[in-house]
């Protein structure tokens, strides 16, 4: 035998078997090998402050994280992160009981399922959803049950009816993306009041991404689940530094929660990365302390860039969901005659040297997405300007 297993089982996890290699993968080398713009992957194409590069420069050479940091993450940063959700949000966080810093958003949403959900467990997500909570779900044991977000009237709604329906006895935990990937859309005070009062009625834990909070756009507000009646001892607050100051390689993600329910995920996250990324730590610590025109400007350039996109995509003959939050835009392929969004997108790089992500590879009801595809607007507005002409120039057909 050359390597190969005498077994009949498959070597990869049951459990992982059913998720391959990412869409994401698929599209970044269709991407390359085309020479296209790709707005497929959801990271900028310049990095962030040169203020923040340089004081991960300078803990660097200071030897500031070079060793192991804390488990819980440095110090500077824990508390860093209690005075921002105090200073936006009016929540008061312990830095050391109830601050945990996690190897980006990812490892947090990891970490967070293996601890609190056991095989049996349903979990509850908003659909489509961003691809790695399935995994997680599924390397916890646990059982997703979607809710599907559905489009009228010009944005993503969620259905409070069908959300309580979803609801059961095995039913664990609540998983909440606000502001929303892909739909971008956000979540409304409204349905946040509805949703805590059901987590609350049926004593569930909800785990909140929040990752885009800066990223809110238009009449929009973000309002953080853990604000509400009932829930701050419930809910496990996730975010992290990617999204929101551009250094997405030096994830650098958190969580805030009541000190139990950060026991519980810490336990789990030691045994993923133990630690990760101490002096870009130090780094973050600073850049959570910019002034309030820092979140502004990034929020107002994302918006006129968004706008740039949304505007080319039109002429191009999409129908176009706006979004409310995030970096990404929603388009519906229909007008253009055309119903399959994976062919679509597999098609776009020859036939117009643009790549965008096929919105059903988010959903368990694939045919929920099948029309829909997403385009990323985190670039220097020139590309997104050339992608917007090669799209209206190619009828995007």
């Amino acid at each position: 035998m050359t390597g190969m297993t005498s077994s009949a089982r498959p070597l990869l996890n049951r459990r992982l078997a059913e998720f391959g290699t990412t869409i994401f993968a698929e599209m970044s080398a269709l991407a390359l090998r085309t020479g296209s713009i790709n707005l497929g992957q959801g990271f900028p194409d310049t990095d962030g402050p040169e203020a923040i590069r340089e004081a991960a420069v300078r803990a660097l050479r200071d030897g500031r994280g070079n060793q192991y940091p804390p488990g819980p993450g440095i110090p500077e940063l824990r508390t860093a992160v209690a005075a921002h959700q105090q200073r936006r949000y009016g929540l008061s966080y312990d830095p050391d009981t109830e601050v945990l810093v996690t190897a980006g958003a990812t490892e947090a949403i990891a970490a967070a399922l293996l601890a609190l959900v056991e095989p049996g467990d349903e979990v509850i997500a908003l659909e489509p959803y961003y691809d790695s909570y399935a995994a997680c779900v599924a390397m916890a044991g646990g059982t997703r049950v979607p809710v599907t977000l559905r489009p009228r009237d010009g944005r993503f709604h969620l259905d409070l009816d069908e959300l309580r329906a979803a609801v059961t006895d095995r039913t664990r935990l609540l998983l909440l993306n606000t502001p929303h990937n892909p739909t971008g859309t956000v979540l409304s005070r409204e349905e946040l009041t509805s949703i805590a009062e059901l987590a609350v009625e049926r004593d569930l834990l909800v785990v909140t991404d929040e990752v885009y909070e800066h990223l809110v756009f238009d009449d929009a507000e973000h309002i953080p689940l853990a604000t509400l009646p009932g829930m701050r001892d419930r809910t496990v607050t996730i975010s992290s530094a990617g999204k929101t100051f551009s250094y997405t390689g030096w994830k650098v993600g958190w969580i805030t929660a009541s000190p139990a329910l950060v026991t519980a995920v810490r336990s789990a996250k030691q045994y993923l990365t133990y630690v990760s990324a101490g002096p870009f730590q130090y780094a973050i610590a600073e850049a959570l302390a910019l002034p309030d025109s820092y979140f502004t400007g990034f929020r107002d350039d994302l918006r006129s860039k968004r706008d740039v996109l949304a505007a080319g995509l039109e002429e191009a003959g999409l129908t176009v969901y706006r979004p409310s939050g995030t970096y990404f835009i929603t388009a519906d392929i229909r007008p253009l005659g055309e119903t399959d969004g994976i062919a679509f997108c597999r098609a776009l790089p020859e036939r117009a040297g643009v790549v965008a992500i096929p919105t059903s590879v988010f959903y368990d009801h694939h045919e929920m997405g099948a029309p829909f595809v997403r385009f990323a607007f985190c670039k220097k507005k020139p590309v997104l300007e050339e992608a917007a002409h090669r799209l209206k120039t190619a009828g995007a057909r």
